[in-house]
């Protein structure tokens, strides 16, 4: 049997959409449409064959599914869920364990090694480096507030976001070339903002 892509795809893009908790206001639909498309831009960037290509949006596309079970660990959720889901749509335990340690590797933070894991990785926090950034950063502010994730005011939330975007960095070429310019106007701005507030 041969892996049915487009049904594992609208499957879980279903799921996501019908199940997923209306508060999570960064980890929602968008955010998971947002990396598949940004793996899939970074794919074709780096050069990756089919074969992989594949492989690397089914994660992306399941990469978050563990939120409809837990928040916390929920990379481990994602795992399960895509562990019992992708059998039924073709794919092999050597394909669905390549995609399950394409989904762990997003896990902050992040240690990537492999092309494809450096890619899923880089999509994963593409948004640090565009200009929509401040739009996704308090989308995920307000999650962990109404969640009761961690409680923050301004102030500590810029703290934050500053340190997170201070330390980290793309792994792939392509991701470096087409984001960190923007990434690093990002940070200039909110330590900016952030020196207003203090």
């Amino acid at each position: 049997m041969n892996m049915d892509f487009g049904g594992a795809k609208d499957y879980i893009i279903e799921k996501l959409e019908k199940e997923l908790n209306p508060a999570y206001t960064y980890h929602c639909i968008g955010h998971t449409l947002d990396v598949h498309q940004a793996s899939l831009r970074l794919i074709e960037m780096e050069g990756i064959s089919p074969a992989e290509s594949c492989l690397i949006e089914i994660a992306a596309l399941y990469h978050d599914s563990g939120m409809l079970l837990t928040y916390k660990d929920h990379e481990a959720a994602s795992v399960e869920l895509a562990s019992s889901h992708l059998p039924q749509f073709g794919f092999s335990g050597k394909e669905i364990n390549m995609i399950n340690s394409l989904i762990m590797v997003t896990r902050l933070p992040q240690k990537a090694s492999t092309l494809n894991e450096q890619i899923i990785c880089d999509a994963d926090l593409d948004y640090l480096g565009r200009e929509d950034f401040f739009i996704h950063s308090f989308e995920l502010q307000n999650e962990w507030n109404v969640c009761g994730i961690r409680k923050t005011n301004l102030s500590e939330w810029l703290d934050i976001q500053i340190r997170f975007l201070g330390e980290h960095k793309y792994f792939t070429k392509s991701a470096t070339v087409l984001r960190n310019k923007i990434k690093s106007d990002n940070l200039f701005e909110i330590t900016s903002l952030w020196q207003q507030k203090k």
